[in-house]
């Protein structure tokens, strides 16, 4: 009879999809606007979206913990200056329960389609069907990884997993590992592991720039002052803040400015690498900021470690007992560790979500994700993206992005009440005009002239992931909802 019930088709007038930042957010928000009728669909058993499912050892956030955090509900205790997971995954639990919005939470959901039919949407999980009239997306683009197809691969015969899954139940004591990528999780988990195995043959295919951190723990007395005098740690996320958006003029501005940078990176390598062989394989040849920046103080001496192999030959093949490389090297391991990041450009969404006539995003999207301030796409009536296209950022916190795009989206609701909008669907001469601005402040931008091919390009090397200017450019354009800007049906 329960798992009856659980498969009516249950109606609500907006359903939002996960819950990590943008889930979260969007969901306190909507019930401090004064709506309820809602629901947040989870595929998991609790919140936390990258943050619950990134355990892997030495996980932590490379965005100042103050700033990377919600404006309306600052967390005085941060242990560091940079958060690791656990706080704040314990962070998002904490603000989900404070703002009572866990009743409106559906764990175990996992939502395997959407279609618009009817003037409203409809949603199969795993668990039954949902309608509402409003679809909002909180899928973010670090949810699904990217696990890459080694030749060979089947045929391994011992332990493989992605960082994003990672196997805690393995004992990587004595353990022959084989890391593939060096990326922003990989040089965070190998300083962790390389104590404990045996072997670790890190095999690079672009070395990465790494700046140093500037992590320091918070003391008691701060924590203090933070929670009696709120105001004051208002002020140091600011200083945080504009600190961070001078970084834009470097990224994509004038994308010289890099290489003044670059010389501290450079600096890093040289007082932390002395052999110079290795030194030379961990040079970057494009200029810093093209790929992501990756701050570490521990990644170079970890890698420096006698047992530990820099390997910058291509994978061949993957055989039952080691891999192969282009120089015809077998490199012996008995476990193999993917930190090869994410799904960004190729979104799970994106085959999930269909529109009008059952348009896929992945179809509207066939010449490269767009939609209007990263949030609104045409043919998707009454749809809304959090961290949609082009609202990445190289300098900054997401968080400052998402409540931007939170307030569009609630101004859109509160429009739709006092006119008497059943439905509202962007123009594509407004989508169209937005992406073209968006391509065209691309193009000297760092990402796309720093002589690099990064995860921030798609296929056909647009770069569709990150804005590419100020963030407080992009919460002045997100500010309002402007009905003239869409299609509308009233009631």
């Amino acid at each position: 009879m329960a798992d009856e019930v659980a498969r009516e088709t249950r109606h609500h007038r907006i359903v939002v999809i996960g819950t990590g930042f943008a889930g979260i957010g969007m969901a306190v928000r909507l019930k401090q606007a004064g709506y309820d009728d809602f629901v947040v669909l989870e595929r998991a058993d609790d919140v936390g979206g990258t943050w619950r499912d990134n355990t892997y050892p030495g996980c932590r956030c490379d965005v100042p913990s103050h700033l990377y955090s919600f404006s309306f509900a600052p967390n005085p205790d941060w242990s560091s200056t940079f958060s690791p997971q656990p706080e704040i995954e314990d962070y998002l639990r904490k603000v989900t329960d404070r703002f009572d919005v866990r009743r409106h939470i559906r764990f175990g959901h996992a939502v395997e389609a959407a279609y618009w039919e009817d003037g409203h949407w409809r949603i199969r999980t795993g668990r039954g069907e949902f309608t509402a009239q409003l679809l909002l997306s909180g899928m973010g683009p670090l949810a699904e990884p990217s696990v890459p197809k080694l030749p060979g691969i089947e045929s391994f015969e011992g332990e493989v997993f992605h960082s994003a899954q990672w196997d805690h139940d393995l004992d990587l004591s004595g353990r022959k590992v084989a890391v593939i990528g060096t990326g922003a999780s990989a040089i965070q988990f190998v300083p962790a592991i390389q104590p404990e195995v045996e072997e670790l043959h890190l095999f690079q295919r672009t070395p990465p720039w790494v700046l140093p951190r500037p992590d320091r723990r918070i003391t008691e007395v701060e924590k203090a002052v933070f929670r009696r005098f709120p105001l004051v740690q208002k002020a140091v996320r600011a200083g945080i803040y504009w600190g961070r958006e001078s970084m834009v003029l470097g990224f994509a501005k004038l994308p010289s400015i890099m290489k003044q940078v670059q010389k501290v990176a450079e600096k890093h390598l040289e007082r932390q690498v002395r052999d110079p062989l290795l030194r030379a394989k961990l040079m970057p040849d494009f200029i810093l900021g093209c790929k992501r920046v990756l701050i570490s103080d521990d990644y170079y001496p970890a890698i420096t470690k006698p047992n530990v192999d820099v390997v910058t030959d291509g994978v061949v093949e993957v055989t039952p007992t080691g891999i192969v490389t282009a120089d015809g090297v077998k490199h012996e391991v008995d476990t193999i560790i993917y930190g090869t990041g994410f799904r960004v450009t190729d979104l799970p969404v994106m085959d999930m979500v269909h529109g009008r006539d059952g348009l896929s995003l992945r179809d509207a999207w066939s010449g490269g994700m767009a939609a209007h301030l990263g949030t609104a796409v045409f043919g998707f009536p009454n749809f809304f993206l959090l961290i949609g296209p082009n609202t990445g950022l190289g300098h900054s916190s997401m968080v400052f992005m998402i409540e931007s795009q939170i307030a569009y989206i609630l101004d859109a609701l509160k429009t739709m009440d006092s006119e008497g909008l059943q439905r509202v669907e962007v123009r594509p001469e407004v989508q169209r005009a937005f992406v073209d601005g968006v391509r065209s402040s691309m193009r000297n931008t760092v990402w796309t002239r720093g002589g690099c091919t990064s995860w921030y390009l798609d296929s056909e090397g647009r770069n569709t992931t990150l804005w590419p200017s100020f963030t407080f450019r992009f919460r002045q354009l997100t500010r309002h909802f402007d009905p003239a800007e869409y299609q509308t049906l009233a009631m």
